[in-house]
């Protein structure tokens, strides 16, 4: 999967994901090589890709990475450096190629490579201009860009032994690397010239096991050389005609959905068009019984089926209130007093405690004293009687 700009690469193997940017500046070049560009490589581990890595430091893993892929590339001369040079001894190309491991699952050093010389093979430099000493570096708008002379393309593989040698794997994973006994490393071009070779573990190969993983190699090289230029063709192809190059032509359209619902089309071969045949029955919540809630002090119930008791505490307590005044208390004892003169005291056992008086003068009494504080239930009391 290639990017947007020339020179980004994206690559996978299992779930191993690796990224490589290359880009490029006109420097000054080296004393002994003054007619030759410079090729510089950067690994770099991220603790996004695995929690073994820190950030800011270069690990052990990073330096051996770091040499291994200047064996693969820059010794193998896979580009041509004198087509780099700008004015000799004066100016020339210097190529950088930033590799960054994205998850770490195992055979980084092969992912590494595939990614790096594809990104290389993907790279257009700008064209440059010579005027006297003035160098003019050109704009994609100017000019088209340029790109780099790459002769062939090394690509590394992965062998890993276990029980000195008994058993062989290819494309070891981050598990399998814990438990290994050595392993071989071989870098090769589909014309099956090796690059470089390097093994590591200390175990001791046979020449029979070094010529059997040097065929898988130039197999598996043949097959990955194919394709990356396949997939370099493609990118090609997509940009000369327009169309969606970089991430969106690797990614497709329903990949990012956001606020949408695929609907599900559903089968109904299997019913019949007898309205006999098929019954049609409304599945019924169960009922359950819920028990009363009685609300705790200072709060009030509202709802369907239960007492309104919004509001009403409030009146209760003026009520209470009012109530134990000492006025009060000696009307009610009058009223008791005068209950054998033939009038009549109603007490209700309900919820509310109404206390209903059928003595006109005594009703008035306690009206009128209740009326400057609050409306409570004397007057519906007082109501009641009047009615009668």
């Amino acid at each position: 999967m290639f990017g947007t700009d020339f020179g980004c690469c994206f690559v996978e193997l299992g779930k191993t994901r690796v990224m490589a940017q290359v880009s490029c500046e006109l420097v000054a070049p080296k004393d002994n090589r003054p007619n030759e560009g410079i090729m510089f490589f950067n690994v770099e581990l991220s603790p996004m890709a695995s929690p073994t890595f820190e950030q800011g430091r270069q690990s052990e893993l990073s330096v051996k990475l770091n040499r291994q892929l200047e064996r693969c590339l820059r010794n193998s001369k896979c580009i041509d450096t004198e087509s780099l040079c700008v004015v000799s001894g004066e100016k020339v190309w210097q190529i950088r190629v930033d590799v960054h491991l994205l998850n770490h699952d195992g055979n980084l050093m092969d992912a590494a490579s595939i990614a790096a010389v594809t990104a290389l093979c993907h790279f257009r430099r700008p064209d440059v201009g010579i005027q006297g000493d003035e160098v003019t570096v050109y704009s994609t708008e100017e000019r088209d860009p340029i790109p780099l002379s790459i002769y062939h393309m090394p690509i590394s593989v992965s062998f890993a032994f276990f029980q000195q040698g008994t058993y062989l794997l290819v494309d070891p994973s981050e598990r399998e690397e814990r438990v290994m006994d050595g392993l071989l490393m071989i870098a090769m071009n589909k014309h099956r010239e090796i690059c470089s070779i390097q093994s590591s573990g200390g175990i001791m190969l046979l020449k029979e096991q070094v010529m059997r993983c040097s065929k898988i190699a130039s197999v598996k090289v043949s097959e990955i050389t194919e394709l990356i230029t396949k997939a370099l063709e493609n990118d090609k192809t997509a940009r000369k005609s327009g169309g969606r190059c970089g991430f969106a032509e690797s990614m497709p359209q329903e990949r990012i959905t956001a606020m949408k619902k695929e609907e599900t089309s559903v089968e109904m071969t299997d019913v019949t068009e007898k309205a006999g045949d098929m019954v049609l029955q409304a599945e019924v919540p169960p009922q359950t019984s819920q028990s009363p809630v009685v609300p705790l002090p200072g709060m009030g119930q509202v709802g369907q089926g239960l007492q309104n008791s919004w509001g009403m505490e409030e009146d209760e307590q003026d009520e209470e209130e009012n109530f134990n005044s000492d006025e009060d208390k000696e009307t009610v004892m009058e009223v008791v007093k005068n209950q054998g003169q033939g009038d009549v005291v109603e007490i209700s056992d309900s919820e509310e405690d109404e206390v209903v008086i059928l003595e006109p003068e005594a009703v008035d009494k306690v009206k009128k004293k209740k009326s400057s504080n609050s409306h409570l239930k004397g007057s519906a009391a007082a109501q009641k009687l009047h009615n009668k």
